[in-house]
């Protein structure tokens, strides 16, 4: 039996998916800008350079590494996996298993909540009630564990600063490639018609620096600043829930209380609706 119950499995409160507005959007701008460029009379071949891309890329890197400590480089790479896709907290479902808690709480004690931790899948929420079932004082769990908040977001956001500062050099380094293309052209001027099709080609690593900047980097940034702040308020709504079960607070009071976070999530609008629905009746049937 006791097998039975450690190999029970655990709460999954998050859901991973593809973020269909990265993918979409990205191949929106590329194929924006290819098809306007074909539009005009240009191939796809005017463009594809590789000097001006291992000069753009490897600059920007060079740059970043310059600036950015490993550790934020790293973060950076994983974070880059949370652009394209999403992982978030199903506020709905939190909240349900948060009432669950508060019922049995308050009906045999929140230390009965010990045999419920290894089945929490949110590791966040995991902590705080088992620091709640230690007996931690109620501001000292708080603080604890918004500090716990505030240095996730610390490091998150230095991953995001690193995609911020790789677009800010990216388009500098490609004016860089552009001036070293034209370098080379006028080693040539004796050769009148070479000398236009190299400017033209010179100027592709300024094309490049501008676009990893303003169709990669700087939505990356974007992006990844946008998930650490939905990643904050899912753990706020945690954090709260928990805290209400060890004020000892009435089950339906906490879910009024946590209604709020809903309502930011957007999942309240179906009920919202709903009410409005019953209350034009009424309003119909006098009129």
């Amino acid at each position: 039996m006791a097998d039975k119950e450690a190999a029970a499995p655990k709460s999954n409160l998050k859901s991973s998916k593809p973020d269909i507005a990265s993918f979409a959007g990205l191949l929106i701008a590329l194929g924006g800008i290819i098809g306007g460029l074909m539009w005009e009379g240009g191939k796809i071949s005017d463009i594809v350079q590789i000097s001006a891309a291992i000069i753009v890329l490897g600059g920007t890197l060079g740059a970043v590494m310059v600036t950015s400590s490993l550790s934020s480089l790293l973060a950076a790479v994983g974070g880059l996996k949370s652009v394209f896709f999403e992982e978030k907290l199903d506020p709905a479902a939190a909240v349900e298993e948060i009432i669950a808690y508060a019922t049995k709480a308050r009906k045999s004690s929140i230390v009965s909540l010990e045999e419920d931790l290894e089945k929490i899948g949110d590791r966040f929420l995991q902590k705080a009630l088992s620091l709640a079932v230690d007996g931690t004082d109620l501001q000292e769990l708080r603080k604890m564990m918004e500090l716990e908040i505030a240095q996730s977001e610390h490091h998150r956001e230095s991953a995001a600063k690193v995609f911020e500062g790789a677009g800010g050099y990216a388009p500098t380094i490609g004016i860089i490639g552009a001036v070293l293309g034209l370098i080379q052209v006028m080693k040539h001027l004796e050769n009148i018609e070479e000398v236009g099709k190299g400017i033209a080609v010179a100027f592709v690593a300024t094309v490049y620096g501008v676009a990893v900047s303003n169709l990669v980097l700087l939505p990356a940034a974007n992006k990844l600043k946008a998930r650490i702040r939905q990643d904050a308020q899912d753990k706020e709504l945690l954090l709260e829930g928990v805290c209400s079960i060890v004020e000892g607070m009435n089950p339906k009071l906490i879910r009024v209380k946590l209604e709020a976070f809903l309502q930011h999530a957007g999942k309240s609008k179906n009920k919202a609706e709903a009410q409005a629905s019953g209350a034009a009746a009424p309003a119909a049937a006098k009129g």
